[in-house]
């Protein structure tokens, strides 16, 4: 008898501290947001899919039901382990638009329902010279980009997931009635290229060179030209010659061959470098005129960066290397394009073909920015 009431006393205890740790586990994750999503989870693996949990919408945040995620090749570039070690599982993407879904009491920008879009950066320490004049990309504390950043005891996961949270601050709007899969890339590409040609006050009349068309180059081209600048584009293969043309370039330029690279020297006031890998970049200092510059916004894997040689420079010739741009200047980039109906040539693809996606990137077989519709892993 007091065999069978210990083992009753004894299950009974066991069923209450299961219920307990349920009870805890519950508490401990209580307003989480569950998250499908695609991760690499070792190097130099592929994207398999992903579920994790991200933070509780707070008082400031915001929760977006991912729509659609542009491939950037600097999702490539970390998930190829290129520019050294990461956290894993690591998911990609920075390039993000979708529907808000939940606020926070302290949220005022945004509504439920309403359009956002989320770039490279989800943080800052808001209170440096570099933030408070909105440049937050330069944040002296380091700013918080959106995946594979330190946050709290953990990483930020990316965009090639069904929802992300995020302060409304870091948030852009986007209108309801635009072809949001377009908008996407802009978040990263748009801001990219739109930043350096704001910087340079690039104008009618000016004399512009885009070196690599690819998904910077081609939206490098459209705002240059948006701008009233002449253009001309540089880049290694045949394949791209029509296209830039049709885009309005005056003149495509295939570097492997020589004839076609003779007679550029002082040509262009401005010169931006989007080549994603080592180059020769006097060949394109000595294009620029007294007192021109060349930006570079293309980042090279860590063993493929380019160096230069400083006698290149003669002639007050400039360089120098451009990060995105703040939040302030991203909305301005997608106001600014939108108004002047500057998009990317996009190809949409659903989540499962994102492997095949980053082989086609590095084999230069898309034209010109993949973007992944996101309620394929729903």
């Amino acid at each position: 008898m007091k065999k069978t009431i210990l083992n009753s006393f004894m299950f009974l205890m066991l069923v209450l501290a299961s219920v307990y740790a349920q009870g805890q586990t519950t508490l401990s994750h209580e307003g989480h947001i569950h998250t499908k999503a695609y991760a690499v989870k070792e190097e130099k693996g592929n994207l398999v899919p992903y579920d994790f949990d991200r933070r509780a919408v707070g008082d400031d945040d915001i929760l977006i039901d991912i729509l659609y995620s542009g491939i950037c090749h600097s999702d490539i570039h970390t998930v190829k382990g290129d520019w050294g070690s990461i956290s894993y599982p690591c998911v990609p993407g920075h390039e993000i638009v979708g529907r808000v879904s939940k606020i926070g009491k302290n949220v005022s920008k945004f509504k439920i329902g309403d359009i956002a879009g989320v770039g490279c950066m989800v943080n800052s320490c808001g209170k440096c010279h570099y933030c408070e004049s909105g440049e937050e990309q330069y944040c002296t504390g380091g700013a918080t980009y959106t995946y594979n950043s330190r946050e709290g005891d953990g990483y930020t996961q990316g965009g090639y997931s069904t929802n992300i949270v995020v302060k409304e601050s870091f948030a852009l709007k986007v209108p309801q009635n635009v072809p949001l899969a377009r908008v996407a890339p802009l978040l990263c590409a748009g801001i990219t290229t739109y930043s350096p040609l704001r910087y340079n006050h690039v104008k009618k009349g000016d004399k512009v060179a885009v070196a690599g068309f690819g998904g910077l180059g081609h939206m490098a081209l459209k705002y240059a030209l948006a701008m009233g600048a002449e253009v001309t584009v540089f880049d290694i293969t045949e394949d791209k010659r029509q296209a830039a043309l049709d885009m309005g370039a005056r003149q495509y330029v295939n570097t492997t061959n020589p004839k076609e690279m003779e007679g550029f020297n002082s040509s262009f006031n401005l010169i931006l470098s989007t080549i994603p890998f080592n180059f020769q970049v006097e060949s394109y200092l000595s294009m620029l005129e007294v007192d021109g510059t060349m930006v570079l916004i293309g980042v090279q894997p860590m063993d493929q960066i380019p160096s230069v040689n400083t006698m290149a420079l003669w002639g007050r010739r400039k360089i120098y290397h451009s990060l995105i741009g703040g939040i302030n200047e991203t909305q301005e980039m997608l106001d600014y394009s939108i108004k002047n109906n500057i998009y990317p040539q996009i190809e949409i693809i659903p989540m499962q073909q994102v492997n095949e996606a980053y082989e086609n990137v590095l084999d230069g077989k898309v034209q010109f920015r993949y973007v992944i519709d996101m309620q394929s892993i729903k």
